[in-house]
């Protein structure tokens, strides 16, 4: 029996993860002030917001696109 793709990556743990550690979780608590280490406890801890941050690439593809489309005029310019 062969193994799924998803499963044969090396990479797994590189990627977006949706759900966090308990101690990624307390990390981020920390970050933002809102766990004590002193005072709280690590059962029921509240929930914590992890996006994943995107990159920019679209003000680069309408850069290009402004880019080819001042090439495409000044060729026309250039043959008339």
């Amino acid at each position: 029996m062969s193994l799924d793709r998803s499963l044969k990556s090396r990479d797994t743990l590189t990627r977006h993860r949706n759900v966090l550690k308990r101690v990624e979780r307390l990390e981020k608590l920390a970050d933002e002030e809102r766990w004590d280490e002193g005072k709280d406890s690590v059962f029921g801890l509240p929930k914590v917001v992890h996006r994943k941050i995107a990159a920019a690439k679209k003000a680069k593809k309408v850069k290009d696109e402004d880019e080819a489309a001042a090439e495409t005029t000044e060729v026309g310019e250039k043959t008339e």
